[in-house]
């Protein structure tokens, strides 16, 4: 007689293994399962299903020894999940059947020990969903996409109604697929989807991962527009609400960073827009927490040349001083960079200092390295480059003209190169 699983079950959901562990079906089981499928774990449990608990919260060691004196099926199944030993499954194949079977085979595949996932059929909608999720992670392997996002889509429609999280988490990967296939209007709308099916449900985690990803999508794919500027904002603030520079250092940085570029590049049409160029140099700031010089120089170059750009087109009453600090976050890109390796990112370095300090009024200076911005242009042959150099230079040689040499120290208005 083919054993019975207990339905609906929290498969998927959490991080392995415990997204693979099965729960009996004893007294209290269906009330765990129905919350464990919001995303939460209870602080308690009945004795016959707490080793999910200890699972959930990385004691795979107790959650191992709270099923040792248990001889059930699902017992037996879920220290495999634990201790996947390569020995045991020709074993434990024999001894269980039905969906149970068709799980073991799945942790075999996950885990190596046999080379194709399980068939779905024949199994109920997580159950199927589980295992069409490692079809599609068999397809991809094989580079095969249009397989991959055909099992995906299935292993959605199967669990969308009875494990929203689930269908989630397979929404976001479907989302990678369709932009393998260069399909990102697909892809933004698969993210929209799952966020919409985590609302505020838990695993803030997954709903962070997935904000990100779609603003980062939105953003890429912006050119300019207002509309899905915007929404990279809100997704990338709905990140910011669970990453922090604690908890998560690398992902806050990027969020934040990220965020900064999308306010400056949304058009100011309206007084708000001014206010978000505060808050983007703010949240440039944020990332340069994390971003060093030693850590990431890369990423603290770029970081810190977009900050100084940022800060000299800043409606402050402090313009003065956050002109001055740009020209010295401009200085220390320049110790950081080889004019040989890089001579066009080095020259726009320069173009961008000569332009503060022509607001500066320091304008000996910024000729000096408008100068030397245009000999590497030059070089180059970055004719729209050239062009806006010689702007700023022309509008520096206008201001000594009028106002004399004695008084040739006035700031200048130019745009930055």
């Amino acid at each position: 007689m083919t054993h019975r699983l207990l339905h609906p079950q929290p498969l998927g959901i959490f991080p392995l293994p415990a997204g693979y562990l099965v729960i009996p079906a004893v007294d209290g089981a269906a009330d765990l399962c129905a919350t464990l499928l919001t995303g939460h774990a209870p602080d308690d449990a009945p004795d016959r299903v707490r080793f999910y608990i200890h699972a959930l919260a990385g004691d795979f060691e107790a959650a191992w020894r709270a099923l040792t004196v248990d001889s059930t099926p699902e017992a037996r199944y879920n220290r495999f999940v634990l201790r996947s030993e390569p020995a045991d499954y020709p074993r434990l194949r024999n001894e269980l059947d039905g969906e149970l079977a068709a799980l073991l085979d799945l942790v075999a595949y996950t885990t190596g020990i046999i080379d194709q996932p399980p068939s779905p059929d024949g199994c109920q909608d997580e159950v199927a969903a589980c295992i069409l999720a490692a079809h599609a992670a068999h397809a991809l392997e094989n580079e095969q996409h249009d397989l991959a996002g055909d099992a995906l889509h299935q292993a959605v429609a199967a669990v969308r109604h009875i494990s929203p999280l689930f269908a989630a988490q397979l929404l976001g990967d479907l989302a990678e697929i369709q932009i393998l296939h260069n399909h990102p209007t697909l892809a933004i709308q698969s993210l929209r989807d799952a966020l919409e099916l985590i609302g505020q449900r838990g695993l803030p985690d997954v709903r962070a991962h997935l904000a990100l990803r779609l603003g980062m999508l939105c953003q890429e794919y912006a050119e300019g527009r207002r509309g899905p500027l915007l929404e990279a904002s809100k997704c990338y603030q709905e990140a910011l609400r669970f990453y922090t520079r604690a908890t998560a250092p690398e992902l806050y940085a990027l969020a934040q960073n990220n965020l900064a570029l999308v306010y400056l590049a949304m058009p100011l049409t309206e007084a708000s827009d001014q206010l978000r160029k505060g808050i983007a140099v703010q949240a440039l700031r944020e990332a340069l927490t994390i971003y060093t010089r030693e850590t990431h120089p890369d990423l603290w170059r770029r970081t810190q040349l977009n900050l100084a750009n940022a800060l000299q087109y800043l409606p402050s009453a402090n313009l003065h001083e956050h002109l001055i600090e740009a020209v010295g976050l401009y200085d220390e890109l320049l110790e950081s960079r080889d004019p040989q390796r890089d001579p066009a990112g080095y020259a726009r370095i320069l173009a961008n200092q000569g332009n503060a300090l022509a607001h500066l009024g320091d304008l000996t200076r910024a000729r000096e390295q408008l100068n030397a911005a245009r000999q590497l242009f030059v070089a180059c042959n970055d004719t729209a480059a050239i062009a806006g150099v010689d702007e700023v230079l022309e509008e520096i040689a206008r201001q000594e003209a009028a106002i004399g040499t004695e008084q040739g120290n006035e700031s200048v208005s130019a745009p930055a190169i």
